[in-house]
């Protein structure tokens, strides 16, 4: 193989720029993703100031999360039907009115824990059908569909570079001039999406106009075919579990950052961020790789260091060791959910894309509701520490049933990357299959 130079990489890896709808979306999207770790940082130490209760932590991580659990199914329905760039469009606005109204409440200085709590669940409903929407939206944004997983492996790293920047700069904001402020630039850091999606210029669906039926019966419809074919149901109960058990460590790293590590609020912002460096760390990985092949041995990779990482944390008295077991963390569950994407992405008909992905998204964000509760309740009963263990293992448990199904999934994979055409060199390899040995387990 011939080496690859400085430039050969750098091409490899922002390979999916080369759409001019994507430069867009990144261009907005990276605005943004700031000021929502900044809100999302700042309304947690917001909560533990007013109320010095991890219990209303995790009410309050709730009621922002339950709405997708609920509504995300239905946003899978409208987002195989409508236009998805309008749909955005009248999510981020939603959005935006949203942070400014907190942000009004906050310097005002009349806000209330309900309040708090009100305006979380309502950000919880924009979100439920934002994230779907979205998630479905980036097939359309990307002209070569070989470019797919590198952009959404780019969309994950911007996310992470935002969580790097954001948790830092809202706790340094807090603790000099408070909350409110980072409400109010998270409102104003929407108009950057709403402008980028405004200039996109999108084709056609295929399929657009054609009759539709019930949205009860679609749901069934998409139901039957994420739940019947077992490898989309495999990563979609992996990643259930991860959300439901292990990611709740975030809703009690502010117990941490002050009773634990005995911080303030610019520890909790570098404890985020450190989970951020890791994340980051795991997205650009994923987006140097040129292939799907071997996704599947990176998510039971991804899922043990992960579980690793949240128990170290977990156990952890030493502010040093907690930025490092947050790294690991971060790393393995951004790598775990990025592959998982990608995957589900490369392999769903695209009549189903969006129903799919709005059941990716109860799995990842909408189980996260009932951990969040469930991690704030045993944290009264067995302290936080026991709580974030208990999670880990139950991490660790999944990876391994997962990793005991992947020659299964495998087999499963395969010729639906062949029969698409996505992979030439898979295409090519099944129609040689009876001329070459079998692939090693291990590479496949």
């Amino acid at each position: 193989m011939a080496p690859v130079d400085g430039t050969s990489r750098l091409s490899l890896l922002l390979r999916a720029l080369r759409s001019r709808n994507y430069r867009l979306f990144v261009a907005g999207q990276s605005v943004s993703l700031v000021g929502t770790w900044m809100q999302q940082v700042a309304m947690s130490w917001l909560v533990y100031r007013l109320t010095d209760s991890a219990f209303l932590l995790g009410v309050v991580g709730f009621t922002s999360q339950i709405p997708t659990f609920i509504f995300s199914p239905v946003a899978g329905v409208l987002a195989d039907r409508m236009n998805r760039r309008r749909l955005l469009m009248i999510t981020q606005a939603l959005a935006m009115v949203q942070a400014a109204l907190l942000a009004a409440a906050v310097m005002l200085g009349v806000v209330q824990v309900w309040h708090i709590v009100v305006l979380s669940l309502v950000l919880g409903m924009v979100n439920a059908f934002d994230i779907p929407i979205r998630q479905s939206f980036v097939v359309e944004m990307v002209t070569n569909r070989e470019d797919l997983g590198n952009a959404i492996a780019l969309n994950s790293s911007m996310v992470n570079a935002a969580r790097l920047v954001g948790p830092t700069v809202a706790g340094l904001l807090v603790a000099s001039v408070g909350e409110g402020i980072c409400f109010l630039l998270n409102s104003a850091s929407y108009l950057g999406v709403l402008l980028a999606l405004f200039a996109m210029r999108i084709e056609p669906r295929e399929g657009d106009g054609k009759p539709r039926r019930h949205v009860l019966h679609e749901l069934k419809e998409g139901f039957l075919y994420a739940f019947g074919f077992a490898p989309i149901r495999s990563i979609l109960l992996l990643i259930a579990l991860m959300s439901l058990t292990g990611m709740p460590y975030t809703v009690l790293i502010p117990v941490f950052a002050r009773d634990i590590l005995h911080g303030g609020a610019h520890t909790f912002g570098f404890l985020m961020t450190a989970a951020g460096c890791g994340a980051l760390a795991g997205t650009v990985y994923l987006a140097s790789r040129d292939s799907v092949l071997g996704l599947g041995r990176v998510i039971v990779v991804s899922a043990v260091l992960f579980s690793v990482g949240v128990a170290a944390f977990a156990l952890s008295s030493s502010i040093t060791l907690s930025f490092a077991a947050l790294m690991v963390a971060g790393f393995g569950a951004m790598t775990l959910v990025a592959s998982c994407n990608t995957i589900l992405q490369t392999i769903l008909e695209e009549d189903k894309r969006g129903r799919v992905m709005s059941f990716f998204t109860v799995a990842f964000m909408g189980m996260t509701p009932f951990g969040s509760l469930g991690a704030g309740t045993m944290s009264r009963i067995v302290g936080p520490r026991v709580t974030l263990v208990v999670g880990a293992v139950c991490c660790l448990l999944g990876a391994l049933v997962f990793a005991r199904n992947l020659p299964r999934i495998r087999a499963l994979v395969r010729p639906i990357y062949a029969r698409m055409g996505i992979l030439k060199e898979v295409a090519n390899g099944m129609e040689s299959a009876a001329e070459q040995p079998p692939m090693p387990e291990d590479k496949r």
